[in-house]
């Protein structure tokens, strides 16, 4: 069996977006190299590059997909270039917005996004190991096996590092806590990891579900991780500490009205996936649901917001 690859040129801003469509489109697996990931911050205004792997060269974000090559595949190429198209329409910047075509084996697909996946540290002690990876962990360190597969969430965007790194200082043990758009199960594991007694973890696509649940099982959580298939809060009556939403303004923005049900009072709001320019957006529906920005958090071009429903007052 042949794969069709599918590079799409793009800007940082679009990854998630890109990704998205992606996934919907049926895509089997996603690279995502972004020349931000290889940046470290020397003080508050000036960026180095650090060593970038070995077998990476890249100048701009790049978003590869790839698709069965089957009788169905141009008019899904042609979806996705379509819906690319329409992202600047969201406020989204899409750089060039080039795509490349290229066929290879099926043996080469397999491991072809796998070179760019190595250990990472994020916070103050959590590690993302990916599962084919021998890793030594230091006292003190709270490791994260996780295989991503074919879904989105491994740690190395910008989006989930600021939620990680928001879940560690946030979250207590004995915690409840919902991950909505819960990918790959990352953001689920580390509450898991960090004392979570509960964790309902939800998506809309097949493969995440697929995914999330092994990696839940390879990180032994099964007993206080449920992985669900949903694409909102309606009709879940799960209540949470905490709720993480990584996914992008426009949905969170759609959820909000529906996060005050679901969660505890004095609970927390952990929303990431935000580009800079729509951050006033987002918080304008948080506030209109009667919540308060408690903090903000910055990587590159995007934001995550922690917010608690205000208190009421007469």
């Amino acid at each position: 069996m042949n794969w069709v690859e599918i590079k799409i040129k793009t800007s940082t801003e679009a990854i998630e977006a890109i990704s998205n469509i992606f996934y919907e489109a049926g895509v089997m697996g996603i690279v995502i190299e972004d020349p931000k990931d290889y940046l470290r911050p020397q003080d508050e205004k000036q960026w180095d590059y650090v060593e970038i792997p070995e077998g990476i060269d890249f100048e701009e974000a790049i978003v590869t997909g790839y698709l069965v090559e089957d009788s169905s595949i141009a008019e899904r190429v042609r979806e996705i270039k379509g819906r690319v198209k329409q992202l600047p329409e969201y406020g989204l910047s899409i750089g060039k917005g080039e795509m490349v075509l290229s066929t290879i084996s099926d043996d080469d697909w397999a491991n072809a996004w796998k070179k760019y996946y190595k250990p990472t540290h994020i916070g103050k002690s959590l590690v993302i190991k990916p599962s084919w990876e021998t890793y030594r962990p230091e006292a003190g360190e709270i490791v994260i096996d996780l295989d991503p597969g074919m879904a989105f969430g491994t740690g190395t965007h910008e989006t989930t590092r600021l939620c990680m790194e928001l879940l560690e200082k946030y979250m207590k043990k004995g915690f409840t806590v919902i991950d909505i758009g819960c990918g790959s199960g990352i953001l689920s594991i580390v509450a898991g990891k960090l004392g979570a007694s509960d964790v309902l973890a939800i998506d809309k696509d097949d493969v995440a579900i697929k995914v999330a649940r092994e990696n839940v099982e390879r990180n032994d959580l099964s007993q206080i991780i449920k992985v669900l298939k949903g694409d909102s809060l309606r009709n879940i009556s799960f209540k949470a500490d905490i709720i993480v939403a990584n996914i992008i303004a426009d949905v969170i923005i759609d959820l909000s009205g529906d996060i005050p049900m679901n969660l505890k009072e004095g609970g927390i709001f952990l929303a990431s996936g935000i580009i800079k320019d729509r951050k006033l957006s987002v918080v304008e529906a948080l506030e209109k649901y009667g919540f308060d920005l408690v903090e903000e958090s910055e990587k590159g071009e995007w934001v995550a917001l922690v917010s608690k429903q205000a208190p009421i007052r007469n």
